[in-house]
């Protein structure tokens, strides 16, 4: 299955669909922490989070880097993926334990860059940040993430098919490996019986403790939403937070926060160059080889890659246009392009 959808700042200017289409919602992997960090920005700018605050205090409990203690760490650490958290550890944390429980393995933790100084793409870091939100406001992060930015924004969508529409769980897309074999998804018309990761045959979501598991409904990857949707996020960017949020809010997440100089991160063989607050920046340098468009244009967005999906938002806010795209089974081992993206995304972006 393929779907491609270029955008302006007000409609839809092209559809390019096979074997789904444009309004079937598919897990997107890790734009959804983009998608998450419009939720955690609402709050920032309502005055509930801040972004150079330590967040031990939102948590209520420190949460440290052990190799350096005296080093906080912040929400604005967090989302750039600065914080010093690994994905040495599993971030998939089941219905009945606890983020702080996972944390406290050092595994967890750079041992040889404190905090702020060095770049390391981890999805560890935003069920951390779903927690922050979770505990600031007594709400669970799904439902949360409804009324912040999916209600307003007007796109039926969700985190782990919770508050998604009956029609759009109706036309859930299957993600499978080249192959064929079911890797997630396969709803045949009916929402999941547990809707996060548990540890047996239960799943009795009423004894949850908000801000005690972020992880419960994958903020890093389990956002369910239509190309259609991800271009209304798009459109969203273009039009600088069209009234949700305020333009210098959507510049503190554009940044970027992060640029490679050298030696201050691993960009994974130059895929990462440029990072804001769970913004990527594609092209921002000759250095970078992550151009899937190849054409040299500042880009920003955020890619996806899980169980045989490659994904991608991307907007030209010079010349306000974007595309948004999803490709299924897709093989893990799938041969690169010019740049540090697939062949297969190469094609779907030009």
């Amino acid at each position: 299955m393929a779907v491609r959808v270029t955008f302006d700042r007000d409609r839809i200017t092209s559809v390019q669909a096979r074997g789904a289409g444009a309004d079937d919602p598919v897990r997107v992997a890790s734009i959804s922490k983009l998608i998450t960090d419009i939720g955690a920005m609402r709050l920032v700018e309502a005055g509930i989070l801040d972004l150079d605050a330590d967040v031990s205090s939102v948590l209520g409990w420190p949460l440290r880097n052990p190799h350096f203690p005296d080093r906080p760490i912040t929400l604005r650490l967090l989302l750039s993926h600065r914080s010093g958290l690994k994905d040495d550890v599993d971030y998939a944390i089941p219905l009945g334990q606890t983020l702080q429980t996972t944390l406290s393995d050092p595994k967890a933790w750079d041992a040889e860059h404190a905090p702020g100084t060095f770049f390391r793409y981890g999805n560890i870091n935003f069920p951390v940040v779903a927690s922050i939100m979770e505990k600031a406001t007594g709400e669970r992060f799904d439902t949360l993430m409804a009324r912040l930015v999916f209600k307003p924004l007007r796109i039926d969508a969700c985190f782990n098919w919770t508050t998604c529409s009956d029609a759009a769980v109706a036309r859930a897309v299957t993600l499978k490996s080249e192959a064929g074999a079911v890797r997630r998804d396969d709803l045949r018309g009916r929402r999941p019986d547990c809707p996060v990761l548990s540890p047996g045959p239960g799943c009795d979501l009423s004894g949850y403790v908000p801000g005690t598991n972020g992880a419960l409904f994958s903020p890093q990857g389990g956002a369910r939403i239509s190309a259609a949707g991800l271009a209304r996020i798009g459109q969203f960017l273009l039009r600088q937070g069209e009234g949700l949020l305020a333009p210098g809010i959507i510049a503190a997440m554009i940044g970027p926060e992060w640029v490679f100089n050298g030696g201050n991160g691993d960009t994974e063989k130059g895929f990462w160059c440029a990072y804001g607050l769970a913004v990527q920046t594609l092209a921002a340098s000759q250095a970078c080889r992550n151009d899937p468009f190849g054409d040299g244009v500042r880009r920003l967005g955020h890619s996806g890659e899980a169980y045989g999906l490659r994904s991608g938002l991307w907007v030209d806010p010079v010349r306000g246009r974007g595309v948004a795209y999803f490709v299924t089974a897709v093989p893990d081992d799938a041969p690169k392009g010019r740049s540090g993206f697939t062949r297969t995304e190469e094609q779907m972006v030009r």
